[in-house]
């Protein structure tokens, strides 16, 4: 599979339409090890890329490799094997509020045969230390702020011992310092983990951060493929626009 699709993951001309195009024939991959950070405004298919690689939707025209595998036509049986490898933070989080930060932590190792109950103790543990939440492993949900909810996020996507993480807007809604934090685990994470990932972001400072190679996106098109270190020579209008609105914000 690998010599056939030897990107870990790879857009192959997708298209998606629903009550407008979304996604337009688009190219892109991302080889294992690698960060790939997708932007672009509100609206240009962000959310809607890491929709097909986790598999909630289809492409209408094209093909969709994840774990060197094309998973097009998966069914949800298939799916399911391939999101034990490849899982998402979700902007919100997605934790149980009935649950407290270990709790949730250890939800996902319920779901794995490899461990005993001392193991899961340790790999909690092991977990929260690693994005720096070990006072909070008795916390609920509820009582922590956007950023720690993301983190916590993290380290329960982790458990599962994924080969690849997807991140939706993770410094979104975050104080600058919490973003610091989170993109540092980020980092962090690749570096020790040589985790492969996808950021979906609007933020430019996190992408220059993290991210190898960066995908522009503008009404559903791919308009820039490459390198973050030349995003800045890319002579598209709506690049330049958007990278100089971005510093005038800055």
């Amino acid at each position: 599979m690998i010599d056939q699709y030897p990107h870990y993951i790879e857009f192959r001309h997708v298209f998606k339409t629903f009550d407008r195009p979304v996604l337009v024939d688009a190219c892109f991959h991302v080889d294992p090890g690698e960060t790939v950070a997708v932007i672009g405004r509100s609206g240009v298919g962000k959310s809607v890329s890491l929709g097909h690689i986790m598999g909630f939707l289809k492409p209408d025209k094209g093909q969709v490799i994840v774990e060197h595998r094309d998973i097009t036509t998966f069914t949800e049986s298939e799916l399911r094997e391939i999101r034990r490898k490849v899982t998402m933070v979700f902007q919100s989080g997605a934790l149980f509020d009935s649950l407290t930060v270990a709790e949730n932590i250890l939800f996902s190792l319920e779901l794995r045969e490899d461990y005993d109950e001392k193991n899961k103790e340790d790999v909690v543990a092991g977990l929260l230390r690693m994005v720096d939440l070990e006072e909070y492993k008795d916390a609920y949900p509820t009582d922590l702020s956007v950023g720690y909810k993301r983190a916590v996020a993290i380290a329960r996507a982790l458990a599962a011992q994924p080969s690849c993480i997807l991140y939706d807007e993770p410094t979104t809604m975050v104080d600058p310092i919490m973003s610091a934090h989170l993109s540092s685990l980020m980092l962090r994470l690749k570096t020790h983990l040589n985790l492969t990932s996808v950021v979906v972001t609007h933020d430019l400072e996190l992408m220059r951060r993290v991210a190898d190679r960066v995908v522009v996106l503008f009404e559903g098109h791919v308009i820039y493929f490459g390198p973050v270190a030349e995003l800045d020579e890319s002579d598209h209008p709506h690049i330049v626009e958007f990278l100089a609105m971005d510093r005038v914000e800055l």
